[in-house]
């Protein structure tokens, strides 16, 4: 529970600009489309992926068409598409799928503009090192 009024308006703070579907480049010195805080919509990064292509992102939106799997080494793996307003991005982890359909989520991975898979080519893809669910931040411990 929180008990000081400022501490809960930094946490609805830091919610709402999670919340509002942006990226936040984690390299120094991104792309010059970020603004002073770092942060980018995500229809920038649709726009010109060759700027992100094998940096450090953390997006925030909705989880769609979650797609479970197994690796070649026979390690769980899932997949899913996450979505908002500006657009979508496909998300690969490794690990059992913590996230559930509509779920709000954190990605933090490495984005990549394409990838070739067979004959196939995968467009904006991001490979997930960690997926957090919104729903289950605890708020004594954002801001």
């Amino acid at each position: 529970m929180l008990t000081h009024p400022a501490r809960g308006l930094r946490f609805f703070t830091v919610l709402a600009a999670l919340l509002s579907a942006t990226i936040m480049i984690g390299t120094i010195g991104g792309p010059s489309a970020a603004s002073a805080a770092g942060l980018i919509e995500i229809a920038e990064l649709l726009a010109h992926p060759e700027q992100y292509d094998h940096q450090d992102v953390m997006v925030s939106g909705a989880v769609t068409n979650v797609q479970l799997a197994t690796n070649r080494q026979g390690q769980p793996a899932y997949g899913f598409l996450l979505k908002d307003q500006m657009g979508t991005l496909k998300v690969i982890s490794l690990g059992q799928a913590d996230i559930r359909e509509g779920d709000q989520v954190i990605v933090e991975g490495v984005f990549n503009r394409l990838r070739q898979v067979g004959r196939s080519i995968v467009y904006n893809e991001i490979k997930a090192l960690s997926v957090k669910p919104l729903n289950r931040l605890n708020p004594d411990l954002v801001g």
